[in-house]
């Protein structure tokens, strides 16, 4: 849902760090990196919805207004002391380089993200990554296309239980051992082919269910 377009403008290579890590970003990264525009404490919501759903705002920029009466002052995050390593690993040509990055470095952030990539699925990751890339030169409605592409991929390129998503959903949320399987396992087995294939449409331009977006 336009998730790759996003992450693809945020600054430096944060977007490919998120997609292949998927590191939840408090309120004041978010805001930092320009996924978010504004923190109200949680303390203040009911009185935030309350006030919305009184008045009579003429537009969403009065909506805006009334959100910003509310709003915090964002801090400084933590996403600001791991900037330079976050580029420096992610800025790689491709998925082995930045692996191999990250082993070679000592530091607590190149090893905690290493182990956080050694339990997602190789070929999803390097797929993952080329979305971000491939999103940084492309209009929200071709994104949006490219997404509905890659979902339809994932369950019908490799259909059934040779799914990566399904095999990810059945580790997490169905046998819930926390073990996948992934095919291949090793990212050092996923081939520009395996990749290649889950940005080929299924449904020719005239066809396509989301043609009609601009």
């Amino acid at each position: 849902v336009g998730g790759g377009w996003f992450l693809a403008r945020t600054p430096g290579h944060v977007g490919e760090w998120l997609a292949l890590t998927g590191e939840v970003l408090g309120a004041d990264d978010a805001i930092a990196v320009g996924l978010a525009d504004l923190r109200v404490a949680a303390a203040d919501v009911p009185a935030l919805m309350a006030r919305l759903a009184e008045a009579s705002p003429a537009d969403g920029d009065d909506v805006l207004e009334l959100i910003g009466a509310a709003a915090q002052p964002a801090g400084a995050g933590t996403l600001v002391a791991q900037r330079e390593a976050v580029d420096l690993h992610f800025s790689h040509a491709d998925l082995n380089a930045i692996v191999a990055s990250l082993a070679a470095d000592e530091r607590e952030f190149a090893r905690r993200t290493l182990a956080a990539l050694h339990k997602r699925s190789p070929l999803m990751m390097a797929v993952t990554l080329e979305q971000v890339r491939r999103a940084r030169a492309m209009t929200l409605a071709d994104d949006l296309r490219m997404e509905r592409d890659l979902v339809r991929h994932c369950f019908h390129l490799r259909p059934g239980t040779a799914s990566e998503t399904v095999e990810g959903i059945r580790a997490l949320a169905v046998d819930k051992d926390h073990h996948p399987r992934w095919n291949p396992s090793h990212v050092e087995d996923v081939t520009p082919a395996m990749v290649a294939a889950f940005f080929v449409s299924p449904w020719p331009a005239h066809v396509h269910p989301l043609r009609a977006l601009a």
